[in-house]
């Protein structure tokens, strides 16, 4: 079958950007030909909230022979696009939905998709809605989601947003798959916490990524001084780039004496580096405070790490619980610190990480619904 994949890849940064790479190579092993196309530029440099939307790392994760048609600002290039797509005669048109941002670009080439080439067009949605969405982007997700045919989402509570503004959609329920291209990078324990500075016997836990309120960030240093009552030499690694104030989260941290046990690398981690930060902890914290398909989770259990979390939606796929994912009902910071202390409690039972992750049958599930697409 021939595919038109759109999304971010190299030299973009981030999650959505290493999914679409990993999903084109998914499709391409699959015996399926695939047109890659991706962005001339994302967003204007004063919308974007980090350092940069370029990916520094030295070992990149590249997608051969993507395409880069789409500039966000430049209305011509859509057209363009569009016209470059019909050409490849696709059978399936894959647009992944993750921002609003995106809405004009995409409900442009879904109207020309229906007028000029009518090829099954799927949503392939990271999240159907923004974390901290606003009335006017739940109306323009309705807008342009409407004009696709068939979706994918990766958690129940996504499929149960999108059928809140679209009742009628056809969904397809498929979980975030594994991530398992940095699990090659472990390394001992020891080399890696004494490569960060980090005491060698003590338990260590992760928060990874991008820092932004939904992730709950704040409900874990709320958290800390209760694990520390009972685990005094606990210890928590921040690594991720602040997209809200960081002197807040410092000055509390102070406040709570809790500055001498939290160590904060305020950057986006490059590929190179994400197996030493994994290597080095006893478990990731995923204190979510919405319930979303995640890909430092999925990153996580690539390693073969457990998963602390508040959220459901990480820890119960359709693929049933996990045991590596311990989770509890609520989001408050006293139900955050009894689940650490339920893990900390457990770790000596804990099986020893393990890098050896059959990623294969997650990646397909996607490929096969996307195969389904085409009817």
């Amino acid at each position: 079958m021939r595919f038109v994949l759109v999304g971010p890849v190299y030299p973009y940064r981030g999650g959505i950007a290493h999914y679409t790479t990993l999903l084109h190579q998914a499709l391409g092993a699959s015996g399926h030909e695939v047109l890659l196309v991706s962005f001339r530029r994302q967003y204007p440099r004063w919308l974007f909230p980090g350092a940069s939307d370029r990916d520094p790392s030295r070992r990149p994760l590249n997608a051969a022979g993507a395409c880069f048609w789409l500039d966000s600002l430049n209305p011509f290039t859509w057209l363009t696009t569009f016209f470059r797509m019909r050409r490849y005669h696709p059978q399936v048109l894959v647009l992944q939905w993750w921002t609003s941002f995106w809405a004009p670009v995409w409900f442009t080439l879904a109207l020309l998709n229906r007028l000029w080439l009518r090829a099954p067009l799927v949503f392939l949605c990271h999240n159907v809605l923004p974390h901290d969405a606003h009335p006017w982007e739940r109306w323009l997700a309705r807008l342009t989601l409407g004009r696709g045919g068939r979706f994918i989402v990766q958690s129940e509570q996504e499929r149960q947003r999108l059928c809140e503004i679209l009742p009628q959609a056809a969904v397809d329920v498929v979980p975030h798959p594994v991530y398992a291209m940095f699990a090659g990078q472990r390394i001992d324990q020891a080399e890696a916490r004494q490569r960060l500075n980090l005491p060698e016997q003590a338990p260590v836990l992760l928060f990874f990524g991008i820092v932004r309120p939904y992730k709950g960030l704040a409900d874990l240093v709320e958290a800390l001084p209760m694990v520390r009552e009972t685990a005094p030499d606990i210890r928590l690694v921040v690594a991720g780039e602040f997209w809200e104030d960081k002197a807040t989260y410092l000055a509390r941290l102070r406040q709570l004496q809790l500055d001498d046990i939290v160590q904060i690398d305020d950057r986006y981690i490059p590929n190179e580096e994400v197996g030493l930060y994994f290597s080095a902890v006893d478990a990731l914290v995923a204190p979510y405070r919405v319930q979303t398909g995640s890909g430092v989770t999925e990153l996580a259990r690539g390693f073969g790490l457990p998963v602390i979390t508040l959220a459901p939606g990480l820890a119960a796929h359709d693929r049933g619980e996990r045991p590596d994912m311990m989770h509890s009902g609520d989001s408050r910071p006293a139900m955050l610190a009894a689940a650490i202390l339920t893990f900390l409690d457990q770790r000596d039972d804990q099986p020893a990480p393990s890098a050896q992750v059959d990623e294969t049958l997650s990646w397909y599930k996607i490929v096969a619904a996307l195969e389904g697409a085409a009817g």
